[in-house]
């Protein structure tokens, strides 16, 4: 006998979900898509990217792949590879590492797009592997307010850092030896070739 899945009338109802395990789910039109690990290459790119931001605003304020952040549309939620939060989130977060719709948007959030992310797959309904970092994780972190988000892609090795302005972003490309501007963090000093090789 098939087992029936658990749907979820709504965010806060899937928040009061444990399943008794670590695993992170995205929460699409009310059904659990367990999200997959990440590749090295990720995780290396987002914890040099942690250790230079944790030198600037402090370990405390920055959190790697695992904090979750309330989206509008679907999935209704998402794991950035790296967010930097405001002071105000340090204790709004010591129950679950969440940032709710009703919460200040984080101040940075970073994706690193995946190897193989420019072969256009089906991931979840409705979403294509490409698309998630330059299409529907943007929209949806604008949608939010995020002020600055970053799209690092080691497969054609450019950063991307959105700027908010009037509800979209605005977009520079770096490469190279290109000094990484970011509109929030003027103490940042790194190239673009010193992030994206921090995965080799």
């Amino acid at each position: 006998m098939t087992q029936a899945k658990q749907r979820f009338l709504s965010f806060d109802d899937y928040l009061t979900y444990d399943d008794g395990t670590d695993a992170l789910y995205e929460l699409f039109n009310g059904e659990l898509i367990e999200v997959p690990p990440e590749s090295g290459q990720n995780t290396e790119i987002a914890v040099f990217l942690l250790l230079q931001f944790a030198a600037i605003v402090g370990h405390i304020r920055v959190r790697p792949h695992g904090l979750e952040l309330e989206v509008r549309g679907e999935p209704r939620n998402r794991y950035p590879d790296l967010t930097i939060l405001r002071e105000e989130h340090v204790p709004q977060l010591q129950r679950r590492n969440t940032i709710r719709l009703s919460m200040a948007p984080p101040i940075l959030v970073v994706e690193v797009v995946s190897p193989g992310e420019l072969v256009v797959e089906v991931v979840s309904p409705g979403e294509l592997q490409r698309d998630r970092d330059y299409v529907a994780k943007r929209s949806q972190y604008a949608a939010i307010a995020v002020p600055e988000y970053w799209i690092v892609d080691p497969e054609i090795e450019v950063i991307s850092v959105c700027e908010l302005d009037n509800s979209e972003y605005q977009v520079t490309q770096f490469r190279g030896n290109d000094r990484i501007v970011s509109p929030n963090f003027d103490d940042l000093h790194l190239t673009a070739e010193q992030v994206l090789k921090a995965g080799e």
